[in-house]
């Protein structure tokens, strides 16, 4: 089995941030990850295939992406890119800048609620690229580091003003769960322990003692999904994993991933991901670096 390329940043203990700007007109960057935070802001990008954990899309002209899971796998790669200006800027930073006692702090919560988010890959919508470009335009040009500093944390706080779209499942990227409701929290934490298993509303609304109805309105309300598709995406999420990390058959991973049909399977894994899961097997394995 190959293993993800093992990403040095070019981030000394020294430093706040690293921040690069490339103009190129290709994506020859292998599969990786690394300790370091990451944002990576792309125009004129329309066309690269970015992979962050087991999400696997084709991004339009303007992307930005943060990522602060600690050795999420992820890349972006030609894809139907013909661009000859591909311009990316990247900002990395350590995850231990921002200390649990910054992070505590009123004026930081919505930055630490992003960076939670952001374990599985945290994609911004246009309005929100819009708000910082002009920053992301002007920051690896600023001659005096402090400036860049107070820059960098602008950024931040003015994306920690939007909403993000959440990209690798929680059960790939092995991201903690929080919520702010226990019994949504009960409820997560019973499906991750026995998604294997045979899974009824009966038995997870016996878990917060509730009728399998109210259950299912009380998920559905707070979570903003109904039981159902929450099950789905963390059998999903870890048979992703499996067909990465192992050399499991697809049968095998399917009935040890709570699936009970074979080509049920194989029609919802092809609907979420948009491949089969031989297909995502082969590009995870193509993209892998031995090392």
């Amino acid at each position: 089995m190959s293993i993800v390329l093992s990403e040095i940043t070019g981030l000394s203990e020294k430093d706040c941030f690293y921040i690069v700007e490339r103009h190129k007109n290709k994506f020859t960057y292998p599969l990786h990850r690394h300790r370091d935070c990451e944002l990576n802001f792309i125009s004129n990008g329309a066309g690269v295939r970015r992979i962050i954990g087991d999400s696997i899309e084709t991004i339009g002209p303007y992307e930005l992406v943060l990522v602060t899971g600690e050795n999420l796998e992820h890349v972006w790669e030609q894809g139907t890119c013909t661009s000859e200006d591909i311009r990316e800027i990247t900002i990395q930073f350590s995850p231990d800048l921002f200390d649990a006692g910054l992070l505590s702090k009123n004026q930081f919560e919505s930055i630490r609620k992003m960076f939670e988010q952001a374990r599985q890959g945290l994609s911004f919508p246009q309005e929100a690229i819009m708000k910082v470009y002009s920053k992301l335009d002007t920051i690896s040009l600023e001659s005096d580091s402090f400036t860049q500093v107070l820059l960098c944390i602008q950024i931040l706080h003015e994306l920690s003003q939007f909403e993000g779209r959440k990209l690798a499942t929680s059960a790939f990227a092995k991201a903690p769960r929080h919520s702010e409701s226990l019994r949504v929290e009960a409820i997560k934490e019973y499906i991750h322990s026995h998604y294997a298993e045979p899974l009824t509303l009966d038995s997870i609304a016996d878990q917060i003692s509730m009728s399998p109805s109210s259950c299912s309105r009380f998920f559905k309300t707070h979570a903003g999904r109904t039981v159902t598709d929450y099950i789905v995406d963390v059998r999903l999420g870890n048979a992703s994993r499996a067909l990465v990390d192992t050399n499991e058959s697809v049968s095998v991973i399917c009935y040890a991933c709570g699936f009970n049909n074979l080509s049920n399977f194989n029609r919802v894994f092809k609907a979420k991901k948009g491949m089969t899961p031989r297909e995502f097997r082969h590009l995870y394995k193509k993209k892998k670096v031995i090392i």
